[in-house]
């Protein structure tokens, strides 16, 4: 086991101004399409190293291997000789051990995370073995190295697989998981190399700043040492530490859910507020929107008007408590009304045994252990008549934009980075570099289809997918909510066909339907495939009739998401097919497309004008934008608010935490 102990550095802010144009351009300078032909040649060079290795004995190999790992240690890994041989070694070690041989389009990737970049590998590209690569290269430093990904079975799994291939490169691999006690955890994270989620080593790391108080930082920790004089002391943290990140799924990870907050928290019984907002939940039907109120679709905010504050005023002229605080009122009456707005059972959250559980709505899964702000939350639950659960009192919090930035060494890969490769760069310093395909990518894309209502879209949907069942391929429907999803499969129902449905629900059965979906006639929905990382292989004679069919329910409010899906179809030179449906009354134009704009798009449908379908995808990309910049200065807000309450709260601790 490694004993190295990595302290998390601390991130400069972000550039403003005149600074922050000259880092981008910087930014541009560092992924300019150039690197990309300079990994090529540097992946070619690495692949011409291959003949005489595989000629080695057993013995052999492991003696190039130890010296190819006291290099690394000793620092050579900058140096493009050594670490094309360590790599050429590492991808011999692989065929025998797991019996993958790389590609050079594997190599490109993993010379392109070594080095510190941000790597766009399609799907079906094999991430898996270009990151286990890298770990073992990282793993040779020393120093503690986290495999980030995007939920519990893919940790177990890609650790499970590569675990041979690093113990044959005299490396330790560990896994960290829900449900893990913290002895385990201690023991896993004592490995070289570390699988685990976002969530787990963000909660790790807070509860280790918790347990350390105000002697984590690490002077403190060595004059403490000092004054023990030899003593032993007890270990009460977890982990070794941040140093080394390979994030996979990196756009979803780093920002999709950069903003997302970990909480370590406590229930606290607050009667008052309990009762306060199932009076609110009560009072919401006598509040009309339009009259009394206004609701933003677009920053999900409820705005009173005059008559609004007047009527909420009769409403609790008799009550006390915490009625009595003008502002108070109003926040909790904003609070049921949002609930009733904007968050609804089957798109941002599902029920299950009588609890709220929220669902991630970039990648469709359920989150159990998450909550909203206090009092959104309850407000929900008195929504749904549940019991209302205790409100949380925080402990301690972190953003994952923020946590991502303490590592000292952060790289990656994803399928979808180049549209926010300006953030990448931005935010976490890391350089989007393109990786080619294997194989060419030879997907045909239909035209998008828009249509005024709803439920023509569905209609047409419905029709499209009895045409290629009748074909006998396999089809993929990827929806935006659980109850898009449930809706799409009832309709399919009523016309004999058996679909098999992916969301927040029916979680448990993932990997198995993602695995399948390649099957004759196989009719899979699921909702946003984002991060699903398990691979869709076509069976026996189905790329004979086209391959697998993607169809797009409705675009999400980022095209890389889009592209995500439309990249579940011809990987590694399968042929495929893809193409969206869309209507007027989706939501991403009802959110950001004002209602003039609606309402001439739905005439112009209706009519069945010759240029409507082509205002329809120029609203539709306007809407994307619109939401991305949104986005992004919502992640710039809070990141530029942790830095403001790390440099202002000095009783926070030496770290600001």
């Amino acid at each position: 086991m490694s004993s190295t102990i990595a302290t998390p550095r601390k991130p400069a802010p972000l550039h403003r101004g005149a600074d922050a144009f000259v880092n981008s351009l910087i930014g541009k300078w560092r992924r300019r399409d150039a690197l990309t032909k300079e990994l090529e040649a540097e992946a070619a060079l690495t692949d011409a190293l291959a003949p005489p290795l595989r000629d080695l004995a057993t013995h052999q190999l492991h003696s190039r291997l130890h010296e190819a790992r006291e290099q690394v240690r000793r620092g050579l890994l900058r140096v493009p000789e050594a670490a094309r041989e360590a790599l050429a070694l590492l991808r011999e070690a692989a065929r025998r051990v797991i019996g993958l041989d790389a590609f050079p389009v594997q190599l490109m990737g993993a010379l392109a995370m070594q080095r510190g970049r941000l790597a766009e590998m399609a799907t079906g590209e094999g991430k898996t073995l270009t990151a286990g690569l890298t770990a073992v290269l990282f793993g040779w430093t020393g120093h503690p190295c986290h495999v980030v990904t995007v939920n519990d079975y893919l940790v177990e799994r890609d650790a499970q697989f590569l675990r041979p291939l690093l113990e044959y490169c005299g490396l330790k691999a560990g896994h960290v998981a829900g449900g893990m006690e913290p002895k385990e955890r201690a023991t896993q994270y004592g490995a070289h190399v570390v699988w685990g989620t976002s969530k787990e080593f963000a909660a790790d790391f807070l509860r280790d700043q918790l347990q350390s108080g105000t002697l984590r930082d690490p002077g403190r920790l060595m004059v403490r040492d000092l004054l023990r004089r030899g003593r032993a002391a007890p270990n009460t943290t977890i982990q070794r530490g941040l140093h080394t990140a390979i994030v996979d799924e990196a756009d979803s990870l780093l920002i999709d859910e950069a903003v997302t907050p970990l909480i370590i928290s406590t229930k606290v019984e607050n009667e008052p507020l309990t009762n306060a907002i199932v009076t609110a939940s009560g009072l919401t039907d006598r509040f009309v929107e339009g009259t009394h109120y206004r609701a933003q679709a677009r920053h999900r905010e409820i705005e009173f008007t005059a008559a609004g504050e007047t009527l909420l005023e009769e409403c609790i002229a008799a009550m006390s408590g915490l009625w009595r605080a003008p502002h108070r009122s109003q926040e909790l009456m904003r609070l049921a009304l949002s609930a009733r707005h904007f968050y609804h059972r089957g798109q941002q959250y599902v029920v299950e045994n009588d609890k709220v559980v929220i669902v991630d709505e970039f990648t469709g899964r359920p989150m159990p252990d998450r909550s909203w702000r206090q009092g959104l939350h309850q407000a929900v639950e008195a929504q749904e008549a549940l019991p209302i659960s205790a409100p949380s009192d925080t402990m301690a919090r972190i953003s994952f934009q923020k946590f991502f930035r303490l590592y000292r060494r952060l790289s990656g890969m994803t399928g979808t980075a180049r549209e926010a490769a300006g953030e990448f760069w931005h935010v976490y310093g890391l350089a989007v570099i393109p990786i080619p395909t294997n194989r060419p990518c030879i997907r045909t894309l239909r035209p998008p289809r828009c249509f005024a209502h709803h439920g023509e879209k569905i209609d047409a949907i419905v029709r499209r997918v009895v045409e290629i069942h009748a074909a006998g391929a396999p089809v993929l429907v990827g929806t935006r909510s659980v109850r898009s999803s449930e809706e799409l499969a009832a309709r399919l129902e009523k016309e004999g066909l058996f679909t098999h449905v992916l969301n927040a629900t029916r979680i448990r059965e993932e990997a198995m339907i993602v695995a399948a979906a390649g099957e004759p006639r196989r009719i899979t929905i699921a909702t946003n495939m984002a991060g699903r990382g398990t691979d869709i292989r076509l069976s026996p004679g189905i790329a004979d009739i086209g391959g697998l069919h993607v169809i797009s329910a409705e675009r999400s409010e980022s095209g890389r998401v889009d592209r995500q899906l439309y990249g579940r179809c011809a990987r590694q030179g399968d042929p495929g097919m893809a193409e969206s449906f869309a209507s007027a009354e989706d939501e991403l134009l009802t959110r950001f497309v004002s209602a003039p704009s609606r309402h001439a798009l739905t005439s112009a449908l209706r009519s069945g004008l010759p240029g409507a379908q082509r205002l329809a995808e120029r609203l539709f990309r306007k809407a994307q934008r619109t939401a991305q910049r949104e986005a992004f200065r919502q992640r710039r807000r809070i990141l530029e608010s942790d830095d403001w309450l790390e440099s202002s709260l000095s009783f926070a601790g030496p770290d600001g935490f």
